[in-house]
């Protein structure tokens, strides 16, 4: 049954009653109870008794991604035997005319030397890199000359891959040098900064080294900070023909895989081949500090930072300036050996985040050595106080070395007279002049 509302006022006096639901009416001026009609529920206004469902909450609408249309990319149409053919000819045919351009130029270059004329850096290299794909020429020829040599061409080139010269390498093969490389240098890298080698320091040290050497290294096992004045001259007394004459092999092997070279041979023409390396790297150095880093053009300070050992993958041009400026600095400017150098590089390279500034691995590099390794190098700084044992232990030490090399030098038809010096030749000080008397004012 249907309630409704009590407050309802009617209008028409009904005629047919509807029992059951009282109304309020009057008649005659009394109020009785009376009972709507039909007609009457037509002004009525009747309260439903369903209730009204509660208002559904808004749900939290996402924010669209812009979804980039997806590139229909073309499938590689596969060359055929002529088309690969056809190509490795016009590349060779490429490689052939510049090989020729780069003679002419070298030609006038040479000719320009010959007449007392000084050459650029940039000069230098040109005629040095013709020089050395002249020098390929010769075995690559054989191939060419002997019948059927050239089926085992293959062979040669996956074997000896600096066999052609440079003019023949494609991008590819550029790529997939700098790739190795890089892998390389990563492995590198790791091997030694967990490394531990024994490093010798000179003798000829005064009492002010000595000192700061041994506060050096007390305050790195202290944990106190160390300013860079301090790092920089600690670093100094240690010079690269010293190093490289008491490292191990292993270090010597990892020097050469960083700096790209094959780690063949005994550990005499290893250290001859490093320090061959350094040396032109030193005069390298001196040339572009006298030109400016910022004449270099961008591949020539990709192959400079990474001859150096720097990074270049993932580096702007910018910041290989900055490195290498700070390379130059450090090595002509601050003297630091170039074999700590390349340690540096060796431990900044692949993850900046562990050593953020050059100066920071270079503490890092001074700070691996081991306990053991300390109290050699405190003989070597402070020889009047050394004890006996000390002493025994170095003299010992020399002698595995000394046999070591001539076991190597038994087997091997090759020796090498290694003569070179990479120590930085410090310059006569300068004799202070009188000072004058400065004039009173009168």
């Amino acid at each position: 049954m249907l309630k409704y509302s009590k407050s309802i006022v009617i209008l028409n006096v009904p005629r047919r009653l509807i029992p059951g639901v009282p109304i309020v009416g009057l008649a005659h001026g009394r109020r009785y109870p009376q009972y709507p009609t039909h007609h009457s529920l037509l002004f009525t206004r009747l309260n439903s008794t369903k209730t009204t469902p509660p208002a559904p909450k808004p749900t939290p609408v996402e924010k669209l991604t812009p979804v980039k249309p997806t590139e229909i990319t073309e499938p590689k149409k596969k060359l055929t035997l002529w088309e690969k053919v056809k190509h490795e000819v016009n590349h060779y045919k490429d490689g052939t005319k510049l090989l020729g351009l780069e003679i002419k130029i070298s030609s006038k270059l040479l000719y320009k030397m010959a007449t007392g004329y000084e050459l650029s850096r940039r000069e230098y290299r040109q005629l040095q890199r013709t020089i050395g794909d002249v020098l390929r020429i010769f075995p690559f020829a054989m191939f060419v000359i002997i019948p059927f040599a050239e089926l085992f061409l293959p062979i040669a080139l996956k074997l000896f891959p600096n066999l052609l010269p440079s003019t023949y390498e494609s991008k590819i093969d550029k790529e997939r040098k700098l790739a190795i490389l890089k892998n390389t240098r990563t492995k590198v890298s790791a091997a030694l900064r967990t490394s531990r080698q024994n490093i010798k320091l000179p003798s000829n040290v005064t009492e002010e080294q000595k000192a700061n050497f041994k506060d050096f290294y007390s305050k790195l096992r202290s944990g106190d900070e160390v300013p860079r004045d301090q790092v920089l001259k600690v670093a100094q007394l240690f010079k690269d023909d010293l190093i490289l004459d008491n490292v191990s092999r292993s270090t010597l092997v990892a020097f050469c895989k960083y700096m790209g070279m094959r780690p063949y041979g005994t550990d005499q023409i290893l250290r001859y081949r490093i320090r061959h390396k350094m040396l032109k790297i030193k005069n390298d150095d001196m040339a572009i500090d006298y030109e400016g880093v910022d004449s270099l053009s961008v591949p020539e300070l990709q192959v400079a930072c990474a001859s150096r050992g720097i990074t270049i993958s993932s580096a702007t041009p910018a910041e290989m300036r900055l490195w290498l400026n700070s390379w130059l600095d450090m090595r002509l400017r601050s003297h630091i050996p170039s074999t700590l150098m390349l340690l540096v590089n060796a431990y900044t390279y692949g993850d900046a985040q562990i050593y953020p500034t050059r100066m920071a691995a270079l503490k890092a590099v001074l700070n691996s050595l081991p306990e053991e390794f300390y109290h050699e190098q405190e003989l070597q700084v402070d020889p009047k106080n050394a004890t006996f044992k000390q002493r025994i232990n170095v003299v010992k030490e020399q002698e595995h070395l000394i046999k070591s090399e001539s076991v190597q030098e038994q087997d091997n038809v090759i020796l090498v007279k290694d003569k070179l010096n990479l120590d930085d030749h410090q310059p006569p000080a300068k004799e202070e002049a009188p000072k004058q008397k400065e004039e009173q004012p009168k």
